[in-house]
């Protein structure tokens, strides 16, 4: 095996009313004004005012902006760039869904270095340190909390993008699951299925000790290790044993514990093995038709199983047993195929959509997404079964139309 590392937020604080410890955090931090990326959705919901409050009695000022849509945009970033060097903060803290973590994080990159999102994307391109980073989750799914990633869409060449860097890991991630009891069942089942892929993606990843990363080249991924793939199987567990549930019922805390768990670990594990074609694949897909992040890698996750299946059989069949639907008398083949069935089920069963044609992709578009996902190497790498042309990329894509 090639030397590894594994690499997280400075710290974690995690549990029921974790956000409490807010104040705190940021004193430790030097912070006396925090920029607070959140949204309208947050605000009317009181999740703004119960985190905003507790920072404001400390004596902290702040200034607060709403990313008006998912999915942020390169414009939105630019918007709340502009926003917080008005303001000045010492501090940025991302409250929400990854969409505002990653917002916060793209803030707090400009702030520190200058020029545009723009500048930034890929891998490891970052210079140095970001202004002083705080992540608070309100859905769980996204992992964004504890990740080296942020992504946006850049609108000119409608596809997403994403700057890679162990500097956009945030400085503290408060992970306090009462603030997801808010979140809407189909949030939640985007967020808890994006959980998952993250997951899968990490634990069927390329081999740490093949990963094929060009001389010269950095990265912060570096395919399967031993601590990202306990990361990524408690995380699977999770997600097959509380995510129904907390679609069910927005009030089950035990499954909202369950999931916020799921997302944290979920990231921990996919920012550092690595997320692959299903990840490719999706970027495409939502810059053209603003499908969530979530939902677009839901939908497209069985069909890229599928497609890694032949050279992750046992790897597929632990997914498998992890998610409850393995045989024990059944060999690994058939427990791989369960595996596969029973993502499809949970999909079906929380929502997600199934066809690419449900979400707005018609058949024309298909070539060109399997150009511009095929041209993301920086995923293809990751890929325990690396796709040899554009073709089988927009095979895949097929099957899902």
């Amino acid at each position: 095996m090639r030397t590894w590392s594994f690499q997280s937020a400075g710290s974690l604080i995690f549990g029921r009313n974790a956000a409490d410890q807010l104040p705190d955090v940021a004193r430790g931090l030097g912070a006396k004004k925090v920029f607070v990326v959140a949204d309208a959705v947050l605000a009317r919901a009181g999740v703004v005012d119960r985190v905003g409050s507790r920072l404001t009695a400390a004596g902290l000022a702040l200034d607060v902006f709403h990313v008006d849509r998912p999915e942020p945009s390169v414009e939105i970033v630019r918007t709340a760039t502009a926003a917080a060097k008005a303001f000045g903060p010492d501090a940025v803290l991302g409250l929400g869904g990854g969409s505002n973590m990653d917002t916060a994080k793209l803030v707090a990159l400009v702030l520190a270095h200058g020029g545009d999102a723009t500048d930034y994307t890929g891998d490891c391109r970052v210079p140095g340190p970001v202004t002083p980073l705080v992540c608070v989750p309100t859905t769980a799914g996204t992992g964004s909390e504890v990740s080296a990633a942020a992504v946006f869409t850049d609108t000119a060449k409608q596809i997403k993008v994403s700057c890679l860097s162990p500097f956009l890991r945030p400085d503290v991630a408060v992970v306090d699951p009462l603030l997801t009891v808010s979140c809407p069942p189909q949030v939640t089942a985007d967020s808890g299925i994006d959980a998952l892929t993250h997951a899968i993606e990490a634990f069927t990843a390329v081999d740490n000790d093949a990963f094929p990363l060009p001389g010269g080249e950095k990265t912060v991924y570096q395919g399967r290790n031993p601590v990202a793939d306990a990361m990524a199987e408690k995380t699977i567990a999770l997600v097959g044993r509380f995510l129904r549930r907390a679609v069910k019922d927005g009030n089950d805390l035990d499954a909202r514990d369950g999931m916020a768990l799921a997302a944290t670990l979920g990231g921990l594990a996919f920012s550092n093995a690595g997320v692959a074609l299903v990840h490719a694949m999706e970027y495409p897909v939502g810059g053209a038709v603003h499908v969530s992040h979530g939902a677009g890698n839901g939908l497209l996750l069985p069909f890229v199983m599928e497609f890694n299946r032949p050279v992750r059989v046992t790897a597929f069949a632990q997914v498998g047993a992890f998610l409850g639907a393995s045989d024990p008398a059944a060999g690994d083949d058939r427990n791989a195929t369960a595996a596969i069935e029973a993502v499809r089920r949970l999909r079906h069963e929380i929502g997600i959509p199934t066809r690419l044609r449900d979400i707005g992709v018609t058949e024309a578009m298909l070539p060109g997404f399997a150009a511009k996902a095929f041209a993301i190497k920086r995923l293809m790498r990751v890929n325990p079964r690396m796709p040899q042309s554009e073709g089988e990329i927009l095979d895949i894509y097929r099957a899902a139309f």
